[in-house]
């Protein structure tokens, strides 16, 4: 049970990294709905945030998993960290170079006005550069001053919004300095200017890591990392289209300010499932390097069943108490009316994030067992989904199509790693009460949500009754661990 305490201990300073950045992101749409012009604004600033994330993923290029899989190896651990930064700072500069090079082309093909794409360059380059140090952090269980960095980028872009966005303009009146840099209807460029001040902070706290390497390169090893993370590549490529192309989707098909106006009013409240996907990222960042070290152990199957089920415990929780407390969070975050049209699709996005979040943990199989391009197969059969239903649904249900693909992808790609999972990789999941917890947890929501809409005299009752079979449930094993 000691590994089981290391592990839930990692996950919760991980998960100060992740959650609370994301929780002041996730309050920053507080501010961006009720200071932008209204869902078209936001749609924009969305559309671009997605352009941003799925380069992310091109331009890690699977590196990242890479560089855990070898760093647990004794015989390539002395080298792998140099060849990972190395690759990555190369790769990045060429990066820069096209596409400033390239930039109308990129422009044209993306739909992405030129005066923002600068930004989102900048953006894609900072963030590229410290990913393998962030890395090093963790391969290196360095989970403390992973988090205060982490905390501190979020914190700046977080200040620097509200200082944009509601503090400028009427200081600038006062303080004569600040009119230079203040603008009429410039919110949207102020937000990425953020984001570009506090990656770049974030590169200078993370830069004494290219000091402090000694640079060799091993090309046979090198050749090994990129075929190893190439379906890493592919997957995440794939897991980007599923999770952020709905919004670019809605945008072109449905087009003009329609479009940015649905995308906008979706991915508003989409963000509301967002306390589910905190949960998933905080669990698979502190389980993604344990899996890797702990591969070896002969009990290893058996550890992996029982971490999944509680993740399923706890994200069956989570979806359940989100949407008993949906009106009050919607009023409280989504600060203008025209936005909650799209409320409907919150539990559909919640149980669509949490098929993810399981589907990560059974993802363990093709990870330690080098068969990582199941990963990459899966997600295109993911990836595939997600496009082909959001063609079809999108002009007919709009932002509701597009949340129905999001979770039969999810859920599709959950199944099919479980079934392939038992022949490569037998893990004893306990199926039983796995899928009690979310039968029942789907259950009471569906009931809370679109029967009773969300009446706390049904929903919190309801909250209750899963609590307590929780509680008789489990009780004895809790109660080991604890005592551990």
């Amino acid at each position: 049970m000691g590994i089981f305490q290391k592990l839930f201990k990692q996950t919760f300073i991980y998960g100060l990294a992740t959650v609370l950045p994301r929780m002041l992101s996730f309050l920053l749409v507080i501010v961006h709905t009720k200071y932008l012009d209204g869902p078209i604004s936001y749609g924009r600033v969305t559309i671009l945030f997605s352009w941003i994330l799925v380069f992310n993923v091109l331009l890690a290029y699977g590196m990242e998993t890479s560089f855990f899989r070898f760093f647990n190896i004794d015989q390539y651990k002395h080298k792998v960290t140099s060849i990972s930064a190395i690759s990555i700072v190369l790769t990045t500069l060429l990066f820069l170079i096209l596409a400033f090079i390239a930039q109308d082309q990129v422009s044209s093909l993306l739909d992405i006005d030129k005066e923002f794409l600068g930004y989102v360059v900048l953006i894609l380059a900072l963030d590229s550069l410290v990913i393998i140090p962030f890395a090093s952090l963790r391969a290196r269980e360095r989970p403390i001053r992973y988090s205060v960095i982490k905390i501190i980028n979020i914190v700046i872009y977080a200040t620097l919004n509200v200082f944009f966005l509601i503090f400028l303009k009427r200081w600038s009146e006062e303080i004569v300095w600040l009119q230079v840099i203040y603008k009429e209807d410039f919110q949207i460029q102020y937000i990425f200017i953020a984001n570009v001040i506090a990656s770049g902070i974030t590169l200078l706290l993370m830069f004494p890591f290219y000091f402090k390497i000694k640079y060799q390169f091993d090309k046979r090893l090198w050749n090994k990392m990129i075929f190893y993370g190439t379906p890493i590549l592919i997957s995440g490529l794939a897991f980007a289209i599923n999770e952020h192309f709905d919004k670019i989707l809605l945008e072109r098909i449905l087009e003009g300010e329609k479009g940015l106006f649905e995308s906008g009013a979706y991915a508003a409240c989409y963000k509301l499932a967002l306390f589910m996907t905190l949960f998933a990222t905080a669990f698979r960042m502190g389980i993604e390097p344990f899996f890797f070290s702990h591969a070896k152990e002969k009990d290893a199957p058996k550890t992996y069943a029982i971490i999944t089920k509680y993740f399923v415990i706890f994200g069956s929780f989570i979806l359940i108490i989100v949407i008993t407390f949906s009106e009050l969070l919607k009023e409280i975050m989504i600060k203008k009316p025209e936005y909650w049209e799209a409320m409907v699709v919150v539990p559909i996005i919640l149980l669509a994030n949490f098929c993810l979040g399981i589907y990560h943990n059974l993802s363990v199989w093709y990870k330690v067992t080098d068969r990582t391009r199941f990963g990459a197969y899966i997600s295109i059969v993911g990836a595939v989904i997600t496009l082909v239903l959001n063609f079809l649904l999108i002009p007919e249900y709009s932002y509701v199509g597009s949340a129905i693909a999001t979770l039969i992808a999810y859920a599709t790609m959950m199944v099919v790693s479980w079934y392939f999972g038992r022949k490569y990789y037998p893990i004893p999941y306990n199926l039983k009460k796995i899928g009690m917890y979310i039968g029942l947890s789907i259950s009471f929501s569906i009931l809370s949500f679109y029967v009773f809409h969300s009446n706390y005299i049904i929903s919190i009752p309801l909250l209750l009754v899963f609590l307590v079979i929780l509680y008789i449930s489990e009780n004895k094993e809790l109660k080991q661990i604890l005592k551990k």
